[in-house]
């Protein structure tokens, strides 16, 4: 399958930052890509240089088979973009808006008619669609900017983003018209996220961001299992965090052993057979545990093991 976007050794400074620092990526044409991780990972940054609104500062990316520096107007004619901070005009209705964006695409007043009408199937707005924008829900406006994104039939649709804030009705509307969108044009969605279900739920492939760097890529599913096909979590004293991490380390048939804050994460194979020798080897530690638990993997399973982090720990972080 060949590529619809690829990089290579992307890296974006701003002065002494370093926000994207050398990402490597390939997305498959007609598959929907989650770019996975905390605010300022460098997610936005990512696809800003990918859709030609900021020069790498080193590497290369292709989009659509074009070079994102040196063919610019090649990759813009192909791809749609709905960013994390949309531009709707509030004066404007939804229809309006809808005209505008194909004519300067160069479409013509029966062609855009009719593309708008093929819009109102997909996104579901409605009545609302000859109202100003001004009325409209956060929900709603993040539909009129996807099918924004989509007048002019791009081969690619980057979406930053598109559910933060939205309530869950709202949000799964969303995933719904993205599903939708994917499905029946086979349209590549390069979907960036900080919410682990919408990855899990949406996409065929991610790449985890933290730092500016990816620090894994695969199937949501391969991802999981990579970890383990089940975990066990023990929370214990604080003061018995250290302690408890090196005793069940010692234990040889777990798999990966990670603390954050006062739980201990460990990846295994078979948690109904695994969870005793936990209890076992806490004891023998003399470990106060508070309570012990068995679930299976998780995306936020995927970053601690790769980052020793949480995804809410990397954010609050960020934000400090």
């Amino acid at each position: 399958m060949s590529a619809a976007i690829s990089a290579r050794g992307l890296v974006r400074r701003f002065g002494e930052t370093l926000a994207v620092a050398g990402v490597d990526l390939s997305v498959a044409t007609g598959e929907i890509f989650g770019f996975l991780g905390p605010n300022g990972a460098g997610k936005s940054t990512a696809v800003r240089m990918l859709t030609t609104l900021l020069s790498p500062t080193e590497g290369s990316a292709e989009v659509a088979g074009f070079d994102v520096e040196r063919e610019t107007e090649q990759v813009r004619l192909r791809i749609g973009v709905a960013l994390q901070e949309s531009a709707l005009d509030p004066k404007q209705t939804g229809r309006e808006i809808l005209d505008l964006q194909g004519r300067l695409y160069g479409l013509d007043a029966p062609v855009r008619a009719a593309r708008i009408a093929e819009l109102l199937e997909l996104v579901d707005i409605g009545d609302a669609i000859d109202r100003m924008v001004a009325t409209y829900s956060g929900g709603m406006k993040r539909r009129l900017d996807l099918a924004a994104a989509l007048v002019h039939r791009p081969e690619i649709v980057f979406l930053d983003e598109p559910t933060t804030g939205l309530d869950p009705v709202s949000r799964s509307m969303v995933w719904d018209e993205v599903r939708k969108l994917n499905r029946e044009s086979s349209t590549t969605i390069f979907l960036t996220t900080q919410y682990l279900e919408e990855a899990d739920s949406l996409c065929d492939r991610v790449a985890i961001i933290a730092k500016g760097r990816i620090v894994a890529q695969g199937s949501p599913t391969e991802l999981k299992r990579s970890i383990g096909a089940d975990v066990i979590i023990a929370r214990v004293a604080p003061d018995d965090v250290t302690r408890a991490t090196a005793a069940l380390r010692a234990v040889p048939e777990l798999g990966h052993v990670e603390a954050t804050g006062d739980s201990i994460v460990v990846g295994v194979s078979n948690g109904g057979t695994a969870i005793s020798p936990v209890a076992v080897a806490l004891s023998g530690a003399n470990v106060h545990v508070i309570e012990l638990t068995m679930r299976t993997p998780t995306l936020d399973d995927v970053f601690l093991e790769t980052t020793g982090a949480r995804m809410r720990d990397e954010e609050e972080g960020a934000l400090r």
